[in-house]
C-alpha cells in the first residue's frame, strides 16, 4: 500500500512530505541524528554484522563439537537402536544467509528507486529522484535485526549446550539461564530503538521522506522474515535442533 500511495501520488504521500517538513524542522540535534543516519551506511552497517556473523559462526562451530563430545556415549548407544547418529545442524548457515540477506538489500531497493522515481526533500534538491525506498534504512534494519537474530539464536546454542552438561551430576549454576535472558532482552529492545533512531534521523537530516523509511523496513522485514524461515528450514532447526540433539544424547534425564 505504501509502495501504491507514493507511485500513484495519494493523499498519503501529501501527508508523508508535510510530516517530513516537520521533522526536518524540528529540534533533534544535528549533530545526533547525522550520527544516527551515518549508522544506515553500508561502510559502518557491514563491519558490525560481520564481526557478530563470525562470532555466530565461531560459536555454533562450538557448540556442534561440545554436543558430540558430551552426547557422544550416549549418542552412540542411542544410534546403536535406532541406526541413525545426532540430528546434523549446519552451523555454518545462519551466518552466511545473514551475509546473503544484507547483500539483497542493494539488488531490491535500486530496482524500486528507480522504478518509483520518487524526488527527495528540498534538502536534496537537484540529486537524481530515487529515494524509495530508503537504502540507508533498510541497510540498517537487516544489518542489526539479522545481527540480533544471530545473537539470539548463538546464545540459544550455548544454552543448549550447557544444558547438555547440566544433565550430568552437578546440578546447573544458578546463573546459567540469566545470561540469555538479559541478552534477548537488550536485544528485543536495542535493535528497533536503534532502526528507529537512523529512520528519524534521516527524516530529520532531508535526507528521505517518512514513507522512504517505512518502505525500506517494510523490505527488512521480508528478508528477516526469509532469514529466519531457511534457518529454521535447513539448518535443523538453529538453537531447536541443538536443544533436540542434546536431548537425544543427555537420554531421559537431560533438560
Amino acid at each position: 500500500m505504501l509502495t501504491w500511495q507514493v507511485a500513484g501520488h495519494g493523499p498519503l504521500r501529501i501527508l508523508d512530505e508535510r510530516l517530513g517538513r516537520a521533522v526536518a524542522a524540528g529540534s533533534l540535534p544535528a549533530g545526533l541524528a547525522e550520527f544516527f543516519a551515518d549508522l544506515g551506511n553500508t561502510a559502518v552497517a557491514l563491519p558490525v554484522l560481520s564481526v557478530v556473523m563470525v562470532w555466530a559462526g565461531w560459536t555454533g562451530w562450538l557448540g556442534r563439537r561440545g554436543v558430540r563430545s558430551m552426547a557422544g556415549v550416549k549418542g552412540m548407544e542411542g544410534s546403536a537402536g535406532t541406526g541413525r547418529g545426532p540430528a546434523p545442524v549446519r552451523w555454518w548457515l545462519p551466518p552466511l544467509a545473514a551475509g546473503l540477506a544484507l547483500a539483497a538489500v542493494p539488488a531490491l531497493v535500486v530496482p524500486l528507486k528507480l522504478w518509483i522515481a520518487r524526488p527527495g526533500p528540498p534538502e536534496m534538491a537537484g540529486a537524481a529522484p530515487a529515494f524509495y525506498p530508503s537504502g540507508h534504512g533498510a541497510t540498517a534494519a537487516v544489518a542489526y535485526g539479522v545481527a540480533g537474530l544471530l545473537l539470539l539464536r548463538g546464545r540459544r546454542g550455548t544454552r543448549a549446550v550447557e544444558g547438555v552438561a547440566a544433565a550430568r551430576p552437578r546440578p546447573p549454576a544458578a546463573t546459567s539461564t540469566a545470561t540469555p535472558s538479559v541478552t534477548a532482552t537488550v536485544v528485543t529492545v536495542l535493535v528497533p530503538l536503534l532502526n528507529a533512531g537512523v529512520g528519524i534521523s534521516l527524516v530529520r537530516r532531508g535526507y528521505h521522506w517518512p514513507l522512504d523509511v517505512l518502505g525500506s523496513w517494510c523490505l527488512a522485514g521480508v528478508l528477516l522474515a526469509g532469514w529466519c524461515a531457511v534457518c529454521d528450514r535447513w539448518d535443523g532447526g538453529g538453537g531447536r535442533a541443538v536443544r533436540r540433539e542434546a536431548s537425544d544424547g543427555a537420554g531421559p534425564d537431560g533438560p
